[in-house]
């Protein structure tokens, strides 16, 4: 699988944490996006899958649990480097 139908794979599970009250600040930080950084809806739920993909990814290399604030911490850098990768086009 490569990165791109990774991140397709994942788009499912970050609109489910855009409308769970579990996940506030997942929304939070798609409304950034959009609103203050403005990126597009698409754009934005691709960056955050791209968070919960190295979070996941970190998870299976560490053999650990999911890791809350590591998820949210790489969800405050959005839109960060991610957005300027001369590799993602």
């Amino acid at each position: 699988m490569n990165d791109e139908s990774l991140i397709e794979s994942l788009l499912p599970a970050v609109d489910q944490q855009l409308d769970s009250e579990q996940t506030p600040y997942v929304k939070a930080t798609f409304t950034r996006l959009v609103e203050k950084e403005q990126i597009s809806p698409d754009e934005a739920k691709e960056l955050i899958a791209v968070c919960l993909a190295d979070e996941s990814n970190r998870m299976y290399i560490d053999k650990r649990d999911f890791d809350v604030a590591r998820y949210q911490q790489l969800l405050e850098g959005l839109p960060g480097e991610l957005l300027n990768d001369p590799d993602k086009e």
